[in-house]
C-alpha cells in the first residue's frame, strides 16, 4: 500500500478537531465553562490589542435646579478603557521520517500515531488554558494569559492591569478580605461563612452582585464543613457540567481545584461574571497554524495548533478575592 499522503492526514484531523479543542479548554475548567454559558467568551477579530470600554465616574454635570439656574453643561471625562495584550500559545504534533517509513505500510498505523499525538496535544493546550485562566500574568517570562490572580489579585492597590495603574486609580481596584488582617483569625469553617458575608456586602452594588464563586480545595472544603450541619444545597447544573458546586446567596461556589487545578491554595474568587470576559481571536482558537512544516536540519515533520487570546476586566469594584 503506498505511503499516505501525511501532511494532509494531519492536517485534515486537526482541522476536524479544532472546535472540539476549543470544548475541550472550556469544558475542563469551571470558570471558563460559566463563562460559556454566560455569552461571556467573547472572540475578538482583529487590532492591536483587545480593548474593554467601561465607565469610571459618574456624570459631574447632575444637579438639582429651581426654575432660572445655570445650569452645568462642562464637559466630562466618564469614560475609559483597559487594554489587554494578545497572549499566544502553541503546541506541535510532529512525526519523524523514520515513524513515517515505519508506520507507511498501513493509513490506520498512521491514523493511530497521530490521534494519540493529537490527543496528547489537546490535552496539553486544554491544561495549560485551564492553568492560565487563573495566573497572575507572569508565566513564560510575562507572556502567559493575565487571569484571576492578575484581574482580581490579592493586593489590589498596587500594579498595572489593563495599562491602568491601580495604585493611581481606586475605581479599578477589586475587593479584598484577608482572614487575619480584616476577619482578625485565620479562616476555618467556624468562620468562613461570616467572612464570605462580608466580602458579598463590599462587593454588591444594587442588582448588581456575585453569581459565581471559585474556591480552592481548602477553602471550598471550610465551606462544605460549615454546611454539614443543616441542609447542603448544590447546583444541578454545575454538577451536570462536572464540577462539584455548592450554593451561596444565589450564586454557585465551585470547586476548581483538585489535582492539576488552578485556582491558588486558600483562595476564594467572588466574581461578578458581566464583567469577566475570556477573549480569543477568531482566527487562532486553538486552530492549525502555518502550512506543512520540514525541519530544516532535521528528517521531521511539525504541525502547530495556536491560540491567541486573554482574559479582560471591564469593572473590577464588583469583583472580590477571600484569602488567608
Amino acid at each position: 500500500m503506498p505511503s499516505p499522503n501525511l501532511g494532509e492526514i494531519v492536517t485534515t484531523t486537526l482541522r476536524n478537531r479544532s472546535g472540539e479543542l476549543q470544548d475541550n479548554v472550556t469544558n475542563n475548567n469551571a470558570l471558563l465553562t460559566r463563562l460559556k454559558k454566560s455569552g461571556r467568551v467573547k472572540p475578538v477579530s482583529g487590532g492591536r490589542t483587545i480593548v474593554e470600554e467601561m465607565s469610571y465616574a459618574e456624570n459631574a454635570t447632575f444637579m438639582w435646579y429651581s426654575g432660572y439656574d445655570q445650569l452645568n453643561i462642562s464637559p466630562s471625562d466618564v469614560l475609559t478603557a483597559a487594554e489587554f495584550n494578545f497572549a499566544q500559545a502553541a503546541v506541535a504534533v510532529s512525526m519523524s521520517g523514520l515513524e513515517e517509513l515505519q508506520n507507511s505500510g498501513s493509513k490506520e498505523q498512521v491514523i493511530d500515531l497521530l490521534e494519540a499525538r493529537i490527543e496528547n496535544a489537546m490535552s496539553t493546550m486544554a491544561n495549560n488554558i485551564a492553568l492560565g485562566v487563573y495566573s497572575d500574568g507572569t508565566g513564560y517570562g510575562g507572556r502567559q494569559i493575565g487571569g484571576l490572580q492578575l484581574l482580581i489579585a490579592d493586593n489590589p492597590t498596587t500594579g498595572t492591569v489593563g495599562g491602568i495603574n491601580r495604585a493611581n486609580w481606586p475605581f479599578y481596584r477589586n475587593q479584598r478580605f484577608s482572614g487575619t488582617t480584616d476577619g482578625g483569625a485565620a479562616v476555618t469553617s467556624a468562620n468562613i461563612t461570616s467572612y464570605m458575608n462580608q466580602l458579598y456586602l463590599r462587593t454588591c452594588r444594587g442588582a448588581d452582585k456575585v453569581d459565581l464563586i471559585i474556591a480552592d480545595n481548602n477553602y471550598f472544603n471550610l465551606y462544605w464543613q460549615s454546611l454539614q450541619a443543616i441542609q447542603r444545597i448544590t447546583s444541578d447544573n454545575q454538577g451536570q457540567a462536572g464540577f462539584m458546586s455548592l450554593k451561596y446567596m444565589g450564586a454557585d461556589v465551585v470547586f476548581d481545584g483538585g489535582i492539576g487545578g488552578g485556582c491558588p491554595a486558600n483562595h476564594m474568587y467572588f466574581l461578578n461574571s458581566k464583567y469577566i470576559k475570556y477573549r480569543p481571536h477568531s482566527k487562532r482558537n486553538m486552530v492549525p497554524i502555518g502550512g506543512e512544516r520540514m525541519a530544516v536540519n532535521q528528517d521531521a515533520m511539525v504541525k502547530l495548533v495556536g491560540f491567541a487570546g486573554n482574559m479582560t476586566l471591564s469593572n473590577a469594584m464588583l469583583q472580590g478575592v477571600l484569602i488567608a
